[in-house]
């Protein structure tokens, strides 16, 4: 990992009591916070209004909804939360929202961190626990993987057992770009991060993705000028995400999109693009609902 904000020895720094209490005092440090993502005109236009965008395009929330905002203790996530809070302020219509954290085994002071920096935020978390970090710690083949599904599949259970219909994760565009990639190069196929989709698992339930069209830079622009800490890797590989020794493909995969940047700005918008101007008369072959079609079906018509 590159991103040094989030250095281990901050963190333990920052969860020491005599500077958690400092960070966390006040409700005028949350008012502080949500000022900036209406009032600094940055943040507005790149987030603020890059989020409402997205639930719009997509519509992604409608009157009645109950949505478990989930919140894993990173910038992104908690970004995510105060976005729907500043959104619920307007009450264009009536939705509810639960933040929830799953602990899936953080250690002590990953879990303090998430408490501390909800509480510091005025964002009203609802904790459950779970071991899916014992279940994948000992596997040796795509751990990260199937943690990620185990992780997922928990909160829509938990969301649904509160009554939700839906569960909002904080993936941004460079997410989408670099899962296109990915699909690519180490999947060989095409496809990419959808900005919502039904459950496939859980009756009624629907994942929504509302920072889609957010820039990762923007939002560690938003928690540097804040001041704010958050965890970078809570599982128990954290030190080594923390000195960089850990890699994946995602990572090889944002280094390859920053060389490609340097011959060609404009490299990430065309990737986001691609998915948005399929030219279907040109694909060798796809699939739909499971089933493979190939072109050689409809080219005598």
């Amino acid at each position: 990992m590159t991103d040094n904000n989030n250095s281990l020895s901050e963190i333990y720094s920052l969860v020491d009591e005599s500077n958690l209490k400092a960070y966390c005092e006040g409700p005028e440090r949350a008012r502080e916070v949500e000022q900036s993502l209406t009032k600094r005109r940055r943040f507005k236009e790149n987030i603020f209004h890059r989020f409402t965008k997205a639930i719009v395009e997509f519509d992604m929330i409608r009157p009645g909804d109950k949505i478990a905002v989930c919140i894993s203790g990173g910038k992104d996530s908690m970004l995510m939360a105060k976005l729907f809070q500043e959104l619920k302020r307007h009450d264009k219509f009536p939705f509810e929202l639960v933040f929830l954290v799953m602990d899936p085994g953080y250690n002590e002071i990953n879990r303090r961190l998430i408490e501390s920096n909800a509480r510091m935020l005025g964002v009203p978390i609802t904790v459950f626990e779970v071991s899916i970090f014992d279940a994948v710690y000992k596997i040796e083949k795509s751990p990260c993987y199937l943690c990620a599904r185990m992780r997922r599949g928990w909160l829509y259970k938990k969301a649904k057992e509160l009554g939700c219909n839906k569960i909002a994760l904080g993936h941004h565009y460079d997410d989408v770009i670099e899962t296109i990639l990915m699909g690519m190069l180490w999947g060989g196929q095409v496809q990419t991060m959808m900005p919502k989709l039904h459950s496939t698992n859980y009756e009624g339930m629907e994942l929504i993705r509302p920072l889609y069209y957010v820039r990762e830079d923007d939002i560690k622009a938003w928690r540097d000028d804040n001041g704010l800490r958050f965890l970078l890797c809570a599982c128990r590989f954290t030190e080594a995400c923390d000195t960089g020794a850990a890699d994946s493909k995602r990572q090889d995969t944002k280094r390859l999109i920053r060389e490609l940047k340097k011959n060609n700005p404009h490299v990430e918008a065309n990737i986001f693009n691609s998915m948005h101007n399929v030219n279907i008369d040109t694909v060798i072959a796809y699939k739909k609902d499971g089933v493979i079609h190939h072109f050689l079906e409809e080219y005598d018509h």
